[in-house]
């Protein structure tokens, strides 16, 4: 959990409590209400990979969490302080704008400006 919490860190999230549970999980939250539980027995054969965005076949499934934001190049800045990559980004017609990263276990978030 090392490397995640460190990630999540960068983000703003909280440390909380873990382990905890009969499964061992820890849990993180964000300042804005946002928890998020990571799954700390993983088989040590599990994939880098997020199996529902990263290969050609796809499963039905939780795929990433979606962030809200209203000052994209501010929000770019203090990702690039923290030497946090984004993957991708995309603009709508309609002005909406993405831009995704990903955590250090592979898992995508996504910041979102709805268009005005």
């Amino acid at each position: 959990m090392g490397v995640a919490r460190e990630f999540y860190d960068k983000l703003g999230f909280d440390f909380i409590v873990g382990p905890i549970g009969p499964e061992p999980v820890a849990v993180m939250e964000h300042p804005c209400g946002i928890n998020i539980n990571f799954i700390l027995n993983a088989s040590a054969d599990a994939s880098d990979v997020n199996i529902l965005m990263d290969i050609p076949e796809k499963h039905t499934g939780f795929t990433h969490i979606a962030l809200e934001i209203e000052d994209v190049e501010a929000v770019k800045q203090a990702l690039s302080a923290q030497n946090i990559s984004i993957t991708e980004t995309v603009e709508l017609p309609d002005g909406s704008f993405f831009f995704f990263v990903r955590d250090p276990d592979g898992n995508v978030i996504e910041f979102h400006r709805p268009a005005k």
